[in-house]
């Protein structure tokens, strides 16, 4: 109930901009007492932002801290689904640690787990993902969709085709898709997405859509061993990012691909994945568990695997990393 109150309270200060809203009008339209209002701006205030009070006028926000908290995001949401139940945390260990456990006990899907800080982020081959606390983008969101194991593969393809569309009409920036899961501008990995399924009798039960964005973090807070092959959003723009904005759109982009791949199919993902490709007309190296095999990386196949022209013929790879 707290958590509710503190929402829409939120809501209404920012709704009324620089205008004092007085106790009494707040009271009445959030319909609880003047000492809870009390109460969820004191919290307010503990979060950082800073609620100016005056006598006979009420309360006005005069600043607002950059947090992807449920009060900052649902305003922003254009989504029908997609992101409008959060669990928020200042920080986790991994936001998909607790997508799966939230998953395993029913959570609907479109249901989001945001944090400002992942302290073991996880990255694809259980590698470490760096996510320094407010300057980018940890979250993991939860699918339910009708399609076989074979099938969830392409779910990863499809992400990255609505990341890619959401993230270049926000930021103008040229960014491009790294197979099978990467983001990049200027040939710099600023995002990874990370797709884990769970299912059984080859039905999928539901995906664990995890994404690492970084957003705002600048070149001094990137490890050195991450200077040369990584970037952010701010590094590349040249400017600050509203997180909350960001997210919104990408999870009303998300919502838009995956209704339509799951009406569709994985054509059309298909296709705008090749057109945002980085890795399609490229010398390409990779291990497989048949062994090395290096090529002209020709485009996708129906199913999602990157076709390798090697030794004369196409070869399909299906879950690899590419150099």
């Amino acid at each position: 109930m707290s958590s509710r109150i503190r929402e829409q309270l939120l809501s209404l200060l920012l709704e009324q901009g620089d205008a004092f809203t007085s106790g009494e009008e707040i009271s009445r339209r959030l319909q609880c007492s003047r000492t809870a209002i009390w109460k969820q701006i004191e919290e307010l205030r503990k979060e950082g932002y800073q609620v100016e009070a005056r006598p006979k006028k009420g309360y006005r926000l005069v600043h607002r801290p950059d947090r992807v908290a449920p009060e900052e995001l649902k305003p922003h949401l254009r989504s029908q689904r997609f992101g409008w139940s959060i669990q928020y945390h200042s920080q986790v260990l991994s936001t998909q640690l607790i997508a799966h456990d939230w998953a395993r006990k029913g959570a609907n899907e479109g249901s989001l787990v945001l944090t400002e800080e992942q302290t073991k982020g996880k990255g694809r081959m259980d590698r470490a993902w760096h996510s320094p606390p407010h300057s980018g983008i940890w979250m993991s969101l939860i699918l339910r969709p009708t399609i076989t194991l074979a099938q969830a593969p392409q779910l990863t393809l499809m992400a990255a085709v609505a990341l890619t569309r959401a993230l270049r009409r926000e930021t103008g920036l040229d960014i491009r898709i790294k197979w099978p899961n990467d983001l990049l501008i200027n040939g710099r990995k600023f995002c990874g997405i990370l797709t884990e399924t769970r299912g059984e009798q080859d039905q999928v039960q539901y995906v664990v859509l995890g994404m690492g964005i970084n957003v705002n973090t600048l070149e001094d807070f990137l490890p050195d061993e991450l200077m040369k092959v990584a970037t952010s959003l701010a590094i590349e723009g040249g400017r600050t990012y509203h997180r909350v904005t960001l997210i919104a759109s990408i999870l009303q982009s998300l919502e838009e691909f995956y209704d339509a791949y799951l009406k569709q199919g994985f054509e059309p993902v298909r296709i705008l994945w090749e057109e945002y490709a980085e890795t399609i007309g490229r010398e390409v190296r990779t291990e497989t568990s048949q062994g090395t095999i290096a090529g002209m990386a020709v485009g996708l196949d129906p199913s999602g695997a990157l076709l390798i022209r090697h030794q004369d013929h196409l070869q399909p790879v299906y879950s690899a990393d590419i150099d």
